[in-house]
Parts: structure tokens; C-alpha cells; sequence
């Protein structure tokens, strides 16, 4: 990467130790952050806190914890409790349940930006979250963009935020990639399940493209390269989502 910094993602419902063994891995071979997403079976900052403890330079970030399963104020205790490194953490946040999931991240910024000095990114799919994101956060989070589409989205959002003086707005994507024909269908099997939620069936109509037409497939690793060396300077963060066969190391 000339121009985005390289990202690594995984998911929070690993175990722990597999999560620290990943993480001293990505410091040792000069990636520069490691993103967790949370999910019911696995809290992102539980793991955040054994990557910090292995790591010494690594940006750890969550990507995303929804606020409507987590309030603001629970991951700031959260955050508290762990001691987790401030001066290299990210905070990711979402919400799509309803009623009103803007108003839940506004309100979740406003109590996070209150007591934290951490970059705090939303994650957004529709152009008013998007919009949001830039101007009162520090930046996006997409997932399943392809290049153009990220260049574009992370374009608008520099330009939102610059027009209210946000001019440290960073920009993020996960870019899921498949080695392999093992790999690549358990890549349709995460595609489909994604494809028929109906916020991102929604974005992929309005997009025009498929989950599938996202992702990097190659049978070799010099075509995984190639694939993830075209998101390069589309966005800040470029973060690689390995689909594996399994989730072990």
C-alpha cells in the first residue's frame, strides 16, 4: 500500500487466544491496525483488550459495536474497566434496528466524544448516516464497497465533513478476500447471509452491484495482492476480512 494504510479484520467471536496470536502476527509484519466487529457470541472490546497486550504499536479498533445492543455508556465503562490503550484505539459504532437509529448514534457520539479522545467512526450504509458520520464523527466504516465505490463514498465524505471543519475525517472498508475454492464458498455462504438483510439488499439495489462483486477471489496469493492493491487510496484504512475454510490459525 502506497497511500491507504492496511488494515487486518476479524471477527469478535474468535477465541481469545487465537485473537492474540493474530494480532503480535499483524505488529511483526508492519500492519498497521486490527479491527474487530462485534457480535452477540463475542464482545470486539474483550478482544481488543488481549491484542493490547501483545502489541505495543497496533491500532486496535471495534468495527462496529451497535449501540442499540451496547449503549455509549456501557462501552465507555467497558473501555474504562479494560485500560485499554487510548492513544491506539478506534471506535467503531452502529445501529440499524429500529425506531430511529440516527438519533441512537447521534446521541451515542454525543456521549462518547464527551469522555473520549478516540477517533469514533460510524458505521454507514445510506447516504443520511453517511452524512452523519462525517460531520459529527470521525469518519466512516463501509463494508462490502468495491473500490469505485469506495473512492467515491470516502470523496463525499471528505467533502461533508471539511464543509462544517471536520478535516481529520478518516474513511474505512473491509475488503473480504478468498483463496481458494474452500475459501471462496464459504464467501458466498457470508455474501448471501449479508445479501438478505434488508439494509444492505437495500444498498447493493442502490449501488447497483452484488456482495460477491466486492470481494477479492483468487486461486493464488499474488492475485489476492493484485485485488487488494486496487483499494489503494480509496480509502484511509484498507481493511483486509480474510474468509478462510475455518477458523483456525
Amino acid at each position: 500500500m502506497k497511500t491507504s494504510k492496511l488494515g487486518f479484520g476479524i471477527t469478535g467471536a474468535l477465541d481469545l487466544d487465537v485473537v492474540q496470536a493474530i494480532a503480535a502476527r499483524a505488529e511483526d509484519i508492519g500492519i498497521d491496525s486490527l479491527w474487530i466487529n462485534d457480535t452477540p457470541g463475542g464482545d470486539s472490546l474483550a478482544r481488543l483488550e488481549v491484542a493490547a497486550e501483545v502489541t505495543s504499536r497496533l491500532i486496535l479498533a471495534t468495527g462496529v459495536i451497535p449501540v442499540d445492543r451496547k449503549s455509549a455508556s456501557a462501552i465507555l465503562e467497558d473501555v474504562r474497566r479494560r485500560e485499554l490503550p487510548i492513544d491506539r484505539l478506534i471506535l467503531g459504532i452502529g445501529s440499524s434496528a429500529p425506531p430511529s437509529p440516527l438519533t441512537r448514534i447521534e446521541s451515542g457520539l454525543t456521549e462518547l466524544q464527551a469522555s473520549l479522545d478516540v477517533p469514533i467512526v460510524v458505521g454507514a450504509l445510506g447516504p443520511k448516516m453517511r452524512q452523519l458520520g462525517a460531520e459529527r464523527g470521525d469518519g466512516l466504516l463501509f463494508n462490502w464497497l468495491t473500490p469505485e465505490h469506495a473512492r467515491e463514498t470516502t470523496t463525499m465524505m471528505k467533502h461533508q465533513a471539511a464543509a462544517v471543519g471536520n478535516t481529520s475525517a478518516i474513511s474505512a472498508t473491509y475488503i473480504r478476500t478468498a483463496l481458494g475454492a474452500e475459501a471462496q464458498q464459504r464467501l458466498e455462504e457470508e455474501a448471501a447471509r449479508y445479501s438478505r438483510i434488508p439494509a444492505y439488499a437495500a444498498n447493493f439495489v442502490r449501488l447497483g452491484i452484488t456482495a460477491m462483486e466486492t470481494a477479492v477471489q483468487s486461486e493464488t496469493a499474488d492475485g489476492i495482492a493484485v485485488g487488494i492493491l486496487a483499494f489503494d487510496g480509496a480509502v484511509d484504512y484498507a481493511i483486509v476480512r480474510a474468509i478462510t475454510p475455518d477458523d483456525d490459525l
